[in-house]
């Protein structure tokens, strides 16, 4: 089976360059709703996944930072406490499900480490799930 089938486009995903700021990120995240979102270079590579518990720790560990500086911070001087891997699209089912495990959405790379997506493990668990439903002949 081809990962591809369950690839979000980047188009779909919402996602930060690492130039922006933290306020954005607190913005952007607030909005969407999102406690984690990919983080891309200005090549369009992913470097990581930025989360509320990066921005936090970096508030918490910043003297005479407030929410009002936040934009004078770029979230490329907010370390990333967790590692979110990526995979790229040529992978194997067994590589996306190994990554699933941990991880709630995993980041998707061309062979040139671009970002072109996400695919999220509800949508890996709900595949599964109907498949083992059709199997078992339920409805």
């Amino acid at each position: 089976m081809n990962i591809a089938f369950f690839l979000i486009p980047k188009k779909e995903v919402v996602f930060l360059p690492v130039t922006c700021t933290m306020r954005q990120a607190i913005e952007r995240m607030e909005y969407h709703r999102y406690t984690a979102v990919p983080l891309v270079d200005p090549d369009g590579r992913y470097v990581g996944t930025i989360t509320e518990g990066d921005l936090l720790w970096k508030m918490k560990n910043t003297p005479d930072l407030t929410f009002e500086n936040t934009e004078k911070i770029s979230l490329k001087d907010v370390p990333l406490r967790i590692e979110n891997e990526p995979v790229r699209i040529e992978a194997k089912i067994d590589n996306l499900l190994n990554l699933a495990i941990t991880q709630n959405f995993i980041p998707v790379v061309d062979d040139e480490g671009v970002f072109i997506g996400i695919i999220r493990r509800r949508e890996i668990i709900e595949y599964f799930s109907r498949q083992l439903l059709a199997k078992n002949g339920s409805c």
